[in-house]
């Protein structure tokens, strides 16, 4: 399973906790903390809303594209 680096980057960024971002996603801090680690893979639904949250594309937490802008 892939490493969600950009993910981990955008939270921290925001000196957003994972326990917060749990909450924002409606999961727990470890489930979120998989999430980041590559432990378990995310859900679409959720990798949209984190997405959204960023305000980057899908494809940028991927690593698809280095350009962060939503088409």
């Amino acid at each position: 399973m892939p490493y969600y680096k950009r993910i981990r980057d955008l939270r921290e960024d925001k000196d957003i906790t994972q326990a917060q971002m749990g909450k924002i996603l409606s999961c727990s801090q470890r489930v979120y903390s998989n999430y980041e680690r590559g432990d378990i893979d995310i859900p679409t639904s959720t990798l949209v809303r984190i997405a959204d949250f960023h305000k980057v594309s899908v494809d940028y937490l991927l690593n698809r594209t280095d350009n962060p802008k939503m088409n």
